[in-house]
C-alpha cells in the first residue's frame, strides 16, 4: 500500500458538490430536451499566459483523476439537492447512477503548456462531461498556477533546495495541494506534514522564534534544541542578536552544526556576515538557510550571497501574484444527434473581448529546431502532419471511466525537470516577455 492509499481527513468523500449550480440545471434541462446523450468534446485551455509568465506548468491532473473518481452523488448530497429544490426528481434520480464512463486525455503533469494548449480533453455524454467543469477547473487552475510560481523559483535558486513553507498563508486543503504542485515545480521539501503524509513528500523543519523566546536565554534554547535533535540541526540566529547567536550556536553544537537560519533583516548583508564569522568559528560546513517573504525576484538576488537553501512561504502559495491561471473548460464539439455513431460538429463560442475559441477536438505537438530545442506549440484538429506524429503531447488519461495514467509524483517532478529543459533559454529569465514559444494553428480536417 502507498502513502497516498492511506488517507486523510484531507480528502473528501464526494467531489460533487465541487459544482456551480447552473451544471446542474443544465443538464435537467439537457435531459428534458433530449441532448444529453450526444457525444461532446470539452477541452481545458487558457487563452493568455499571466502576464510576464513565459511558459505555464501543468499540475493537479493526479488530483482531477482522484477528483473524478470520486465524483458520486450519494444519499446525503441527492436529499441537499432535493431540499434546495436544485434539480427536479427525473434529474435526481439520474444523479443518483452518476459514474463518468468518458474518455480524458491531457498534457502530462509536469508538462509546460501555452496558450491555446489542450491542457485536458474530456470526452463523453454532454450531461456527464458538463457536470466536471467547475471541480476540473478549480484543481488545475490552483495547483498549475502554484506549480508555476514554484519553476521560476527553482530556475533562480539553480542548485539551492527550495522549502516549501506556506500552509499557514491558506486554506488548509489548499495547502496540501499547493506542496504538491511546489514539489513538481522544483521543490525540495515541505514544512507541511500533511502533505508528506498524502503525497510522501519529504518533510523538514526545526524550531520557530517562539521556542528560543520560551527559554531564559538563547543558549538555554539552543542547548535544549541541540541536546533533544543532535548537532546537526538548524539553529534560528536572528531572534535577538545574529552576531551572538551565531558565536553561541558554534560554542553549543560546535563546527558541527548543521545550519543556522536567518528570517529578517537584508538577507544579502547578513548572509555575508554570518558566513565570514561561521568560517572564523570553524563551522566551514555549516550551511545557511534563508526565509522570510521570498519569491524568485528575492531569490535571484541572493544568487552571489553564500545562501545554501530558501524557505519560501506566502508569495509561492499565492501563485507569486498570480493565483489562477484563467484556464476555461470549453464544448468544443458536440455529435449531430444522440446516435453514438453521429459524427462530431466543431463548435465555438463567437465573442468580442478577447474570448472567442476555437472549435474542433484538438491534437497537440511541439515542433522542435535542428539543435532538440522547442520552437513552437503546433495545435491542430483531423491528421497529424506525419514530422509531428512522434512529438505529440496528448495521453490518454482515463479510457471508459477507467484511470489509466497514476503515476509517482516524483515521475511528474522529473517530467517538469526535463521539459524545461527542453525550452529555450530565455524561459527562465525573469523579466517581462511573451511566452517563450509561440502557438501555432493547423486546420487540417473536421472535429472528429
Amino acid at each position: 500500500m502507498g502513502v497516498a492509499d492511506l488517507g486523510l481527513p484531507v480528502d473528501v468523500p464526494s467531489t460533487a458538490l465541487f459544482t456551480d449550480h447552473y451544471e446542474l440545471t443544465m443538464l435537467q434541462a439537457a435531459l428534458k430536451g433530449g441532448t444529453a446523450d450526444r457525444r461532446s468534446v470539452f477541452e481545458v485551455f487558457t487563452r493568455r499566459l499571466p502576464e510576464g509568465r513565459r511558459y505555464g506548468v501543468v499540475a493537479g491532473t493526479g488530483r482531477v483523476l482522484d477528483a473524478l473518481e470520486n465524483f458520486r452523488f450519494d444519499e446525503g448530497v441527492l436529499e441537499f439537492l432535493r431540499e434546495r429544490r436544485v434539480v427536479d426528481e427525473e434529474t435526481l434520480r439520474w444523479l443518483a447512477s452518476y459514474r463518468f464512463s468518458g474518455d480524458v486525455y491531457g498534457y502530462p503533469e509536469g508538462e509546460v503548456y501555452f496558450p491555446g494548449s489542450p491542457i485536458l480533453r474530456v470526452e463523453g455524454s454532454f450531461a456527464e462531461c458538463v457536470l466536471l467543469e467547475t471541480v476540473i477547473l478549480s484543481i488545475l487552475n490552483h495547483d498549475s498556477a502554484i506549480a508555476a510560481a514554484a519553476s521560476r523559483m527553482s530556475s533562480a535558486a539553480g542548485d539551492r533546495p527550495l522549502i516549501e513553507m506556506g500552509a499557514r498563508r491558506t486554506h488548509e486543503l489548499a495547502a496540501v495541494a499547493a506542496s504538491r504542485a511546489a514539489y513538481i515545480g522544483g521543490f525540495a521539501s515541505t514544512s507541511d506534514l500533511a502533505a508528506g503524509f498524502r503525497y510522501n513528500i519529504p518533510t523538514v523543519g526545526t524550531s520557530a522564534h517562539a521556542f528560543t523566546l520560551l527559554h531564559d536565554t538563547e543558549r538555554d534554547a539552543f542547548r535544549a534544541q541541540v541536546d533533544s535533535l543532535g548537532r546537526g540541526t538548524t539553529l534560528l540566529v536572528d531572534t535577538y542578536n545574529v552576531a551572538e547567536a551565531v558565536r553561541t550556536a558554534v560554542e553549543i553544537a560546535g563546527p558541527e552544526l548543521g545550519a543556522v537560519r536567518i528570517d529578517s533583516g537584508d538577507l544579502l548583508l547578513v548572509a555575508h556576515r554570518v558566513r565570514h564569522q561561521l568560517d572564523e568559528l570553524g563551522a566551514k560546513n555549516t550551511k545557511i538557510i534563508v526565509t522570510s517573504d521570498l519569491d524568485e525576484y528575492a531569490i535571484a538576488s541572493l544568487a552571489a550571497a553564500p545562501v545554501d537553501g530558501y524557505g519560501v512561504g506566502t508569495r509561492l502559495v499565492t501563485g507569486s501574484g498570480h493565483p489562477t491561471c484563467s484556464m476555461v473548460y470549453k464544448l468544443v464539439a458536440r455529435a449531430e444527434s444522440s446516435d453514438p455513431q453521429a459524427p462530431l460538429v466543431p463548435v465555438a463560442k463567437k465573442s468580442v473581448g478577447g474570448k472567442t475559441s476555437i472549435g474542433g477536438r484538438k491534437w497537440a505537438a511541439r515542433r522542435l529546431d535542428e539543435e532538440g530545442v522547442a520552437e513552437a506549440e503546433v495545435i491542430g484538429t483531423g491528421p497529424v502532419p506525419d514530422e509531428l506524429a512522434d512529438r505529440q503531447l496528448l495521453v490518454q488519461l482515463i479510457k471508459g471511466g477507467e484511470v489509466l495514467a497514476r503515476e509517482p509524483l516524483d515521475t511528474a517532478r522529473d517530467r517538469h525537470a526535463a521539459a524545461k529543459a527542453g525550452l529555450p533559454l530565455s524561459a527562465t529569465q525573469l523579466s517581462r516577455g511573451e511566452p517563450v514559444i509561440p502557438t501555432e494553428y493547423v486546420k487540417s480536417g473536421s472535429g472528429n
